[in-house]
């Protein structure tokens, strides 16, 4: 993605009326892009540093990928909440995980718009 707003994590919180779940230390962390998808190897692959990833995978493989990419946030979508080592995991690594009721398509409109 080019042209992105300077945006920090929180920002994009508040702008965007999500719920902060855990990872609150990350919440100054400067947003990059966006990535949406639900197949983690596809995420790995393709989402780079610094990017917010909306998903609706709440299991804590989630966090391993948002570590290594170095990933700034994890949206999750309608309204799903992260298993307990998931939070133990954001909240660790200081990858925080935000929640909204929304389904993936809106909230990547929203972010898209909001960030770009």
């Amino acid at each position: 993605m080019k042209n992105i707003k300077n945006m920090t994590v929180k920002e994009l919180a508040e702008k965007a009326n999500l719920k902060i779940i855990s990872g609150e230390q990350g919440l100054n962390a400067e947003i990059k892009g966006g990535y949406t998808c639900d197949l983690l190897s596809d995420v790995m692959g393709h989402a780079e540093e610094g990017y917010v990833w909306i998903t609706l995978q709440t299991h804590k493989n989630v966090m391993a990928i948002a570590s290594l990419k170095e990933l700034a946030a994890i949206i999750l979508v309608k309204g799903l909440k992260p298993e307990a080592d998931t939070l133990e995991h954001s909240n660790k690594e200081n990858i925080p995980i935000l929640s909204t009721d929304l389904e993936e398509f809106e909230i990547s409109g929203i972010v898209y718009n909001l960030i770009k």
